[in-house]
């Protein structure tokens, strides 16, 4: 991108170097470090800066700070007020309690209560209102203009993305030669950040954006596509239906490319950090090496810069997306096998998974909602084993015994 696009996007590189001098010394300084390992499997020179090392576990704060302290005297008193259920609430809402300005987050009605409590443990005052994010977005800047606040938005504004473009500033310093950013876009303000800060550095570095493929909204203004935008993903942190308008017209300037990556990636991601750099991300947080994973050759052979931008998982659906992992490695598995009805005869089948050293974890009966005979039942037996060979062999040994054996395969 040349000076004059980037002049025209209304953010410099010298409007991030402002910011990161400003917020500098309140924000961790997080390293940027090589991985090995994900090298290895991916066939790219991988670094990864690890963002989810903030305080409230993401890089939401450098943007959100800026903007406080980009504010008039009298803004400040006044305080500010964004529509947000995610990072930026817990990210505003810190920095702002901290610089001493009231901070209000409106959130939906239908926000899970530990995003509500983790707000608020942090100074923000949260306000419910609506069923969606579009009901507490309205009524957010509703309350901005009766209150007399000032609306600090999640990524479309020139302040916001260049405090977000102070994590490639800090990822070129500790590693000047990367090739290629591979960034995670929702909204679109972290790219645009990172992006003017890294073409301003280096003009040749390659921009990739990343979007869930459920969300492909920036995808769909840039390449001019109609991809449908909805669905239950695990990358909600980039689930933006509406793409920022500044963000898109810099990022039409801007980026090489977006990918879109499917939600097995994005779970096979989250896992693979936690197995092999024993660091949490939340799936927005993953879509850097989900995207790199799902397009090897987009990125062979390049030193490619990836932002684990975030690490504000459940902890419950963390323990769901390992233990799917696990099944989809072929070290948990679930057989469906069919029986008579007699003693003695899950007990032979039981014999079986012990000749094979498979671990059964549990076991299901059903007589009743089958459709087989009267005297026959299905057991389904969920198992562990060292990989998907060993649960391989017992299927053939059952098999070879005469039994009708399905494996349940996870979609």
């Amino acid at each position: 991108m040349n000076a004059t696009a980037l002049t025209a996007s209304g953010l410099s590189l010298d409007d991030v170097r402002a910011a990161a001098a400003r917020i500098a010394g309140h924000v961790v300084r997080t390293p940027t470090l090589h991985s090995k390992t994900l090298s290895a499997i991916t066939g790219a020179d991988i670094w990864l800066k690890f963002e989810n090392l903030q305080f409230t576990a993401a890089y939401k704060e450098r943007g959100a700070l800026n903007a406080l302290l980009l504010l008039s005297d009298e803004q400040r008193q006044r305080g500010v007020i964004a529509a947000s259920a995610g990072n930026h609430a817990q990210g505003l809402s810190y920095h702002g309690t901290r610089l001493g300005v009231p901070v209000t987050i409106v959130m939906p009605r239908t926000t899970p209560t530990v995003k509500i409590t983790q707000t608020e443990s942090v100074g923000g005052k949260v306000v419910l209102e609506g069923e969606t994010f579009d009901d507490a977005y309205a009524h957010a800047r509703l309350l901005e203009t009766e209150l007399g606040l000032t609306f600090v938005h999640p990524f479309d504004h020139p302040h916001v993305a260049a405090g977000q473009g102070t994590v490639a500033l800090e990822m070129l310093e500790d590693v000047p030669d990367l090739d290629m950013l591979a960034v995670p876009i929702g909204g679109g303000g972290l790219l645009t950040g990172m992006g003017t800060a890294a073409r301003g550095i280096n003009p040749a570095i390659g921009l990739i954006g990343v979007q869930a493929r459920l969300f492909p909204s920036m995808f769909n203004k840039l390449k001019h596509q109609d991809l449908p935008c909805g669905g239950d993903t695990l990358a909600e942190g980039i689930a933006v239906k509406e793409p920022g308008q500044f963000t898109s017209a810099a990022l039409a300037g801007l980026v090489d490319d977006i990918v879109l990556v499917d939600e097995a990636h994005l779970e096979q991601a989250v896992s693979l950090l936690l197995q092999i750099e024993k660091t949490v991300v939340e799936g927005a947080g993953a879509a850097g090496l989900a995207a790199v994973m799902a397009n090897r050759e987009i990125f062979a052979g390049r030193k490619v810069g990836i932002v684990l931008c975030g690490g504000n998982i459940d902890t419950r659906l963390l323990a769901n997306v390992l233990l799917r992992d696990l099944a989809r490695s072929g070290r948990l598995g679930r057989l469906r096998i069919t029986l008579q009805d007699r003693p003695g005869a899950l007990f032979k089948v039981v014999e079986e998974f012990n000749r094979h050293q498979v671990n059964i974890l549990e076991v299901w009966h059903q007589r009743i909602f089958t459709s087989l005979p009267a005297k026959g039942l299905t057991a389904e037996i969920e198992c562990e084993a060292r990989d998907r060979e060993q649960i391989d062999r017992l299927v053939e040994a059952l098999r070879a015994r005469g039994y009708e054996i399905e494996q349940v395969e996870l979609g």
